[in-house]
């Protein structure tokens, strides 16, 4: 195959792409703020699989690491705004853990952009398709995240 087609080819599988986003949300905020839009109606992209759990404070960095060794091309981290934490501090526990996390991120070879934290409350339905659909758009900008694929497969 000669440049040109390979490049065309690169460029037809680029157009096509729609990123795989996980989001790892808390119960108590961002879940029912997700929840909310839903009922609403609110159009946001399809991209996005929830990983619900009791609280942002129990995101373990190496989550958004298995995400991106599983598949995802992108990774949401969303939970109760500061001081709003159903468990007290956990909100506080998972900002420090981000700072932490996206470091490895860098240490791991995966773009920092690829990763979005954010602050959603149960009544921001609004804001969560805001969320939704901004990391879409900037995941979709970066293209196939496809590191660890390509190693999986032999060819890094």
């Amino acid at each position: 195959m000669d440049s040109v087609a390979a490049t065309d080819t690169e460029q037809a599988v680029t157009a096509a792409f729609e990123p795989r986003i996980i989001a790892f949300v808390c119960n108590w905020c961002t879940y029912t703020g997700a929840d909310l839009a839903g009922t609403s109606r609110i159009q946001m992209a399809p991209n996005v699989r929830i990983i619900r759990l009791p609280c942002t404070g129990r995101i373990d960095p190496l989550f958004i690491v298995k995400a991106f060794e599983r598949g995802a091309d992108g990774v949401i981290v969303s939970g109760c705004h500061p001081g709003d934490c159903h468990y007290s501090s956990g909100n506080f526990h998972a900002r420090r853990r981000f700072a932490v996390a996206r470091e490895i991120m860098g240490f791991f070879g995966i773009d920092t952009g690829r990763v979005v934290f954010s602050w959603v409350s149960a009544s921001e339905g609004r804001k969560w398709s805001e969320v939704v659909n901004d990391a879409t758009s900037q995941v979709r900008a970066l293209g196939p995240f496809t590191a660890y694929r390509d190693l999986a497969a032999g060819k890094g």
